[in-house]
């Protein structure tokens, strides 16, 4: 823990960071009894503190901190952990991890405004919902480059821990941010990219300004593009005014040095659903409102729209302003952001067109045909409206939408729709233009992001909605839901990762469990086979299933046998339910009504056609390749929506497709997890609700990570700190003064204290508790703490009293000694011999005086002998002195000459010294220079050398090709000529079948003339046979005339049959020809075509083979000869650099030369300079003899100038 001058450098930020020292030390120093002190739940606040007053037959009985006194099941109290454990920065570290300890910690440093805090491997923010200064530039400064544990939690921690792991490792990060609606995600991604930008930014060179690119650094391009995306993809929800309704993963690209390369953007799940269909307390995409603002009159004319969204029943649902966002200066900021992220006039035009259209779409209408289920349009003008923004015809469109044309095997059939129907078709084209519109504009952002500089690694921010469990939960939730199911799974599967990395390090035997497994139920009945994702799909493929039949097979198939499929529990109030998921965070209740609409989500194709035939530039871009995507889908491409059999694209296919996509993604990084919370629903800076915390807390897995840890070895200490902080608990187990192994003496001192063994195991390093242990350890090191301070205590004061017991009998035996001499002397007072005693002493002095004379005049005569003799040695002194001083004076003056010479031989040392160093320097630089030649020379020859094999391979390879050319061109000659063979072949039986169908004209006109002559006979043979009736009723009469109309009959009839066979053989002969004509022709009609089909396809084969070829050949010549020129280049640089290296190598070896010749000479100076300071030495120690004798006679001198002064 650091002190409070490290906590300096976090300047203003640093009392909401961490708590200062001195509310430590009393934290630690605060009364505390571990048995007693307990959490105990509460119907109002969920848990509140108590003392634990007893307990017996399974309740307990607490005194609460409010003075109430209440009786509870023990399973309802918690123990509390200790008071040093407050406000702790990493949860996972508290002695007792259960529920109430876990909110007390974030609610007591919430309300210090410590807004972090980390909980194993998550850091949990809760939003403040006011400004705090812990984002400036020396906060970052302050966090640059620390681990985790050496500074306090903060979101600028996790960034650059992510940033080290990925310059260390070489890997891909991610930080994953999840939370409710409003608990502060987007604000923490852009801290995030805020200290990226910051970090990766130091001491990078300004790029260059590149036209028709965003300028500024990274976080601003970044807020530039923030209000086209929040416009089109945040609406307000229950709990927040501008929530995101997408999920963002921004990529963070890095070069290899670590600087900052670019950044792009993906999303995922944009909740399209939210354009047909909003709460009642909830609200569309923004960017609906801003329009009908009116702010830009010439826009409300251009998309034909009013003022009023109450126009609009589709975007109308629920509410139509938000109190904290003015729709105007939103409007302006987007239409800003649209200009500066470089959309062109046309495109903006349209973005705004398509975005008008999708309005309208709610306001088309249609009805029942009479007597028949067909839908049909209910007016036109609405769909005029939308046919002008969206660049069709109107009437193309209606038919296309309540006639739609549908693939049955080969054939395009026409389909008739109903009316709900054609609306859901409507809903679903609305929807798929938004997403698609949405999802065009952010890939136009990341164009603009990306800079085109190198990349190496990148760091993933991922900002998703987190679990939610409402009154009424439908398929949006479920998918929601499971999306975090996941992510939870990967955090278990991450953490168990960690734990296991952990434990296989210090060599600590245990059962590993994947906690992943944990989930695993719950995620296999959504996505597995059978699943409810799998059942919904299903269903969406017959036309007569139900949200019942949906909901039977459901129960069938699972009701009873899978744990996570439950019935839901009835309630009041409660919203009715069809089934409950058991889920991570809690048991969820699901509604089915709909989801059977909502998961197909058709696009009716025939309009999908007329959108790619828009002469709306921006719809036909849009829809370019959907019949591409289809075809790829069809055949078990990736989206997996399109099958065969016309089947479409579910919406649960697709989720269940971006949520792979982005699973893979995290898997490929190392993961960093946030965790952000809602203190309160009514946003009061400070105020925590207790039910709400706890609520996302399970929620967001915070829990579920410190139910793991409580399975595992929560607590871990070093062997020494754990020595040196228990070893009080029984020091007789380690030998004062004797050298012990820290591991050793841990071991000894555990195994010799009363806990339970199997609760701890040793590893390499540290040893590791079960959760509980540490706080047990905690309490019996204090109870023993509390004893030998007692026992401190007492010997001291023990010592104490000691001591003044000595001074107060000190004192009685003074005070007797003093009243006994007072006594004494006031008794002989007045005695006449005392007095006379006090008159004679001071007489007594005189007696000596004369015995200090004699001993006065014999100290004279010896002076007076010794004055004499030190006059003389005086005398013979100076004359010494005299030689001495001129002595002195001549070696001064060959001192001052040495001295003179000494300069002048230093000045020239230290002039060759530094040409010394210069030409070493010299000579050093030229050296590295000559190595760095030799190297590049070296690598030069190894590129020369592989560009040489490199043209080898190429040339070989550009044979093969003229080999395979010229082989080629043989075969298509070959094929030219069978080809030109079947033309002429085919032109021969073109003649034939010319002929033959002349003959059948002919046959067929010979026929048709046999039919008219048949037909005129037969009408002769009637008018005959009515004359024979008459003629018979005349038989009488008329018989010689019968006789010969009976002749005449027979002749007729004979006349008939002739002509009757003459019918039948031309008929005949008709009927061969054809068949002659069909069979012969046809055929071999069919042959021929489909064997010249067959030649052109070879040919063409042939001919693009020929193209690529030669394609291919022109391109190894093109790099052969950059090769070639490379080469020449290369040789010419390596003889270059040879030329130089012989340069340098004679300037080495003439600066070699010249350092010998400068040392050799420095050497010679320096023989001389240590011989004449030899003879300086010399002189010195002379002259500092003769000095000090002088100094002696004069000494002696004045001795006995004083002694003569004296006689």
């Amino acid at each position: 823990m650091s002190t409070d001058s490290e906590m300096e450098q976090y300047g203003p930020a640093a009392i909401y960071l961490r708590k200062p020292e001195r509310e430590r030390i009393e934290a630690q120093a605060a009364p505390f009894d571990a048995k007693t002190a307990v959490f105990v739940a509460d119907p109002d606040e969920m848990y509140v503190k108590g003392k634990l007053v007893k307990k017996e037959g399974g309740k307990a009985t607490v005194e609460t901190d409010g003075g109430k006194t209440v009786t509870v099941k023990e399973d309802d109290i918690h123990p509390r952990n200790p008071p040093k454990y407050d406000k702790i920065e990493d949860m996972v570290m508290m002695t007792h991890l259960n529920e109430p300890c876990v909110l007390y910690n974030l609610k007591e440093r919430y309300a210090s405004w410590m807004i972090y805090t980390y909980s194993g491997l998550f850091c949990v923010v809760v939003n403040p919902y006011k400004w705090l200064p812990v984002y400036d530039a020396v906060v970052v400064a302050a966090y640059r480059g620390k681990k985790r544990i050496e500074a306090p939690p903060h979101i600028f921690s996790i960034s650059d821990n992510a940033y080290q792991f990925m310059q260390i490792d070489r890997e891909n990060q991610s930080v994953l941010i999840t939370g409710e609606s409003g608990a502060g995600k987007t604000v923490n991604t852009k801290r995030v990219i805020q200290y990226f930008a910051t970090i990766a930014a130091i001491g990078a060179k300004k790029a260059e300004p590149t036209p028709g690119k965003m300028q500024g650094s990274l976080e601003d391009q970044i807020i530039a593009a923030n209000p086209l995306l929040e416009a089109y993809g945040n609406a307000k929800t229950v709990r927040n005014d501008n929530s995101s309704r997408f999920g963002k993963f921004i990529r963070i690209h890095f070069g290899a040095t670590g600087k900052l390369a670019s950044a792009d953007i993906e999303t995922y799940l944009l909740e399209k659903s939210r354009v047909t269909f909003q709460l009642s307390a909830e609200r569309s995409y923004h960017i609906f409102y801003q329009l009908m603002t009116g702010h830009k009159p010439e826009l409300l004319e251009a998309l034909l729209i009013t003022t009023n969204p109450y126009d609009y029943p589709m975007i109308s649902q629920g509410e139509i302003t938000v109190k904290s966002i003015d729709d105007i200066e939103e409007f302006i900021a987007t239409d800003t952001a649209i200009d500066i992220l470089g959309f062109n006039a046309d495109e903006k035009l349209g973005i705004y067109k398509l975005t008008g259209a999708v309005m309208h779409h709610g306001n088309m209408k249609f009805k029942q045909k009479q007597r028949e289920e067909q839908a049909e349009p209910d007016g036109t003008e609405v769909a005029d409206k939308i046919a002008y923004l969206m660049g069709l015809n109107s009437a193309d469109m209606l038919k296309a939408l309540c006639y739609p044309r549908v693939k049955v095997g080969n054939e395009m059939v026409t389909k008739g729709q109903t009316v709900p129907q054609v609306n859901n078709a409507v809903s679903a084209l609305c929807k798929s233009v938004y997403e698609k519109m949405f999802l065009w504009m952010v890939i136009r952002i990341n164009e603009m992001l990306d800079t085109k500089q190198a990349r190496q690694f990148y760091i993933g921010v991922l900002d998703i909605a987190g679990f939610e469990i409402f009154d009424f939960n439908s398929l949006e939730q479920l998918c929601i839901n499971f999306t975090n199911e996941k992510l939870q799974q990967f955090f278990n599967h991450t953490m168990f990762v960690l734990e296991q990395e952990e434990y296989k390090k210090e060599g600590i035997e245990w059962e590993f469990i994947d906690f992943g497994m944990d989930l695993a139920s719950c995620i296999e009945l959504i996505e597995k086979p059978l699943g409810i994702f799998s059942i919904l799909e299903e269903e969406c493929m017959f036309p007569k299933a139900s949200d019942t039949t949906f909901k039977n097979k459901l129960h069938d198939q699972h009701l009873g046998k899978t744990k996570a499929f439950e019935k839901p529990k009835p309630g009041k109030g409660k919203a009715e339910a069809h089934f409950a998921l058991v889920h991570y965070a809690g048991t969820v209740d699901y509604n089915i009504t709909g989801w059977l609409d909502k998961n197909k989500d058709p696009l009716n194709e025939s309009v999908i056609q007329l959108y790619q035939k828009a002469s709306n530039k921006l719809l036909a871009f849009l829809y370019a390749s959907h019949g591409a995507a289809d075809e790829a889908a069809a055949s078990g491409g990736k989206k997996g929506g399109k099958k065969k059999g016309g089947a479409f694209q579910t919406v649960s296919a697709v989720f269940r497709e971006n949520l792979g996509k982005l699973m893979t993604n995290l898997r490929s990084t190392h993961p960093h997890f946030v965790r952000c919370l809602i203190p309160n629903e009514s946003k009061t800076p400070g105020l925590m609700e207790n039910f709400l915390v706890i609520h996302q807390l399970r929620c967001n897995g915070v829990l579920e990570g410190i139910r793991i840890c409580r399975k595992g070895f929560p607590s871990r200490i070093i062997y020494g700190d754990f020595k040196q902080r228990y070893k009080v608990l029984n020091a007789s187990v380690i030998p004062e003064g004797q050298f012990i192994d820290n591991k050793k003496a841990s071991e000894k001192l555990l195994g010799s204290i009363d806990v339970d063994h199997t609760q701890y195991m040793f590893g390499h390093t540290k040893v590791f508790f079960k959760a509980g242990l540490l706080g047990q350890l905690e309490e019996m090191r204090d109870e023993k703490l509390a004893t030998l301070v007692t026992m401190t205590q007492a010997l001291c004061r023990a010592y104490l009293m000691r001591r003044e017991f000595v001074k107060m009998m000190e004192r009685r035996e003074s005070i007797l000694t003093i009243q006994y001499n007072i006594r004494s002397f006031m008794n002989v007072k007045n005695w006449p011999w005392l007095k006379v005693y006090f008159k004679i002493k001071p007489l007594l002095k005189s007696a000596e005086t004369e015995k200090e004379l004699q001993q006065m005049k014999e100290n004279y005569d010896k002076m007076k002998s010794d004055l004499a003799a030190a006059l003389a040695k005086k005398k013979e002194l100076e004359e010494k002195m005299v030689s001495l001083l001129q002595e002195k004076n001549d070696l001064q003056l060959q001192v001052a000459s040495e001295i003179e010479n000494l300069s002048d031989a230093e000045e020239r040392c230290e002039g060759l010294i530094k040409s010394k160093i210069q030409l070493e320097a010299k000579l050093k630089e030229t050296t590295e220079r000559l190595e760095d030649e030799e190297e590049i020379n070296a690598e030069l020859t190894g590129k020369k050398r592989k560009l040489e094999d490199e043209c080898s391979e190429l040339k070989k390879d550009i044979d093969d090709l003229e080999l395979t050319l010229a082989k080629v061109e043989k075969e298509k000659h070959a094929t030219e000529n069978k080809v030109k063979n079947l033309t002429e072949e085919m032109a021969s039986q073109d003649e034939s079948i010319a002929k033959l169908t002349k003959e059948k004209k002919a046959l067929q006109e010979a026929h048709q003339q046999t039919l008219d002559d048949l037909q005129a006979e037969e009408d002769k043979v009637n008018t005959l046979t009515k004359a024979k009736t008459k003629l018979e009723q005349q038989v009488d009469d008329l018989e010689g005339s019968l006789e010969k109309e009976q002749d005449t009959s027979s002749h007729l009839e004979r006349m008939k049959k002739n002509l009757e066979v003459t019918v039948k053989d031309l008929q005949h002969r008709l009927d061969e020809a054809e068949n002659l004509a069909m069979k012969g022709g046809k055929k071999q009609l069919q042959k021929l075509e489909s064997r010249v089909r067959e030649l052109e396809a070879e040919v063409e084969a042939e001919q693009r083979r020929g193209a690529d070829a030669v394609k291919g050949v022109r391109k190894y010549e093109r790099r052969v000869k950059e090769l070639t020129y490379q080469t020449e280049e290369d040789k010419k640089n390596v003889t270059r650099l040879q030329d130089l290296v012989d340069k340098l190598q004679l300037k080495v070896k003439t600066y070699k030369r010249q350092a010998e010749e400068a040392e050799e000479q420095a050497n010679t100076h320096m023989s001389r300079l240590r011989k004449v300071q030899h003879e300086m030495e010399e002189a010195q120690e002379r002259a500092d003899i003769a000095e000090s004798q002088v100094n002696k006679l004069r000494a002696k001198s004045r001795d006995a100038g004083k002694s003569d002064s004296a006689e």
